[in-house]
C-alpha cells in the first residue's frame, strides 16, 4: 500500500499525528491527537468521505457537514459521519480527551464502485450509529495499523465490503416526508432528541429541527407532538428544566450560573420559568436536597 497524506486538513497541522495508506480505490487516514490543544480541521474533496470516530471528546466546538445542520455534541466516541464527494467538512474544537479517528476517502470513479450500488445518493450524516459498517470500519482500521504488515488482499475486501455498507444505507435512507403515522421514525426520534439534548442552552428552530431528519416543518411539528407528547419548544423547556433539577441537586452550581449555563436571559428569567414548569422556586427545589 502507498502512503500518501492528503485529506482533512489541521491547524495546527502539528497537533495530529497521521498514518496514511492507499490502495485500489480508497484511500485512509488514521489520525492520532497529540495534544490537548483547540484545533480547527477542514475538507472539501472530491472523493466520499467516512468518518469513524474511536474515541472523540470535546469540551466545546462545533462540527458541520454541508447541507446538516452544525452540532456541538461533546461526546461522539464510536460514532460514524459520511460526507458525500464535493461536500465540505469543517469545525473545531477544544479536545478533552486525546482523539482517534478513521477517515477513509472513496474514488467515486473508482474500481471499488459499481454504479448498481449507487452510492451517489447517500445523503451526508453525522455522528450516526450503523453496527454492521462501525465494526467493517474497526477491522479495515486494525489491519492498515498493521502497517507493512498489513494484508493487502484483505485490507481490499474490507473495502468492499464497506462501501457495501455505505450503499446499504443508501438503500435504507428514508425520502423528506417519510414517517411512521404514529408520529416519528425511529432514527428520527434518536436524532432529534440527541440534538435537542446537546443543545439545551442554544435557541433551535422548527425549520432546523424538520430539516435534520428531512422532513417539512409542517409535517415535523405533527410528528413530533405524536412522538414525545409536546411541541418542539415546550419540550426542550422541559428537558432544559429537567437538567436544572439535575444540577440543583449536584449542589456544585450556583442557581445564577446554571441559569446562564442552561441559556436564560438571568436568574429571574430561570426562577419564573422554573416555577411554572416545576410548580416551586429554584432555591425551594435544592433545599430538599440539603
Amino acid at each position: 500500500m502507498i502512503e500518501t497524506h492528503h485529506g482533512v486538513a489541521f491547524s495546527p497541522e502539528s497537533i495530529v499525528r497521521r498514518q496514511s495508506s492507499s490502495w485500489r480505490g480508497m484511500r485512509a487516514d488514521i489520525v492520532q491527537l497529540e495534544r490537548l490543544e483547540p484545533f480547527e480541521y477542514r475538507l472539501r474533496a472530491p472523493s466520499h468521505l467516512l468518518i469513524a470516530s474511536h474515541r472523540a471528546e470535546r469540551r466545546d466546538g462545533e462540527t458541520v457537514v454541508e447541507g446538516l445542520p452544525k452540532s456541538t455534541r461533546r461526546e461522539f466516541s464510536q460514532r460514524l459521519t459520511f460526507v458525500p464527494a464535493g461536500g465540505e467538512f469543517f469545525g473545531w474544537q477544544e479536545p478533552r480527551a486525546l482523539a482517534r479517528v478513521s477517515y477513509f476517502y472513496i474514488d467515486p470513479a473508482g474500481p471499488l464502485l459499481d454504479p448498481e450500488l449507487r452510492l451517489g445518493q447517500l445523503a451526508p450524516r453525522l455522528f450516526f450509529e450503523d453496527p454492521p459498517l462501525w465494526a467493517t470500519a474497526t477491522k479495515l482500521t486494525r489491519e492498515i495499523e498493521r502497517g507493512a504488515e498489513a494484508d493487502r488482499f484483505y485490507v481490499e475486501a474490507l473495502s468492499l465490503v464497506l462501501v457495501a455498507e455505505l450503499a446499504r444505507l443508501s438503500r435504507m435512507s428514508p425520502g423528506p416526508e417519510v414517517q411512521s403515522r404514529g408520529g416519528l421514525a425511529a432514527w428520527q426520534r434518536r436524532s432529534v432528541g440527541e440534538t435537542i439534548e446537546d443543545r439545551l442552552a442554544e435557541p433551535l428552530s422548527l425549520v432546523e429541527l424538520a430539516q435534520s431528519v428531512r422532513l417539512s416543518p409542517r409535517h415535523f411539528a405533527r410528528a413530533f407532538k405524536e412522538s414525545f407528547g409536546q411541541p418542539p419548544h415546550q419540550y426542550q423547556l422541559s428537558r432544559r428544566i429537567e437538567r436544572a433539577k439535575m444540577l440543583l441537586g449536584d449542589g456544585e452550581l450556583s442557581i445564577t450560573e446554571i441559569a446562564i449555563a442552561l441559556g436564560f436571559a438571568d436568574t429571574s428569567a430561570f426562577s419564573t420559568t422554573f416555577r411554572r414548569v416545576a410548580g416551586g422556586s429554584p432555591r425551594d427545589y435544592r433545599r430538599a436536597f440539603v
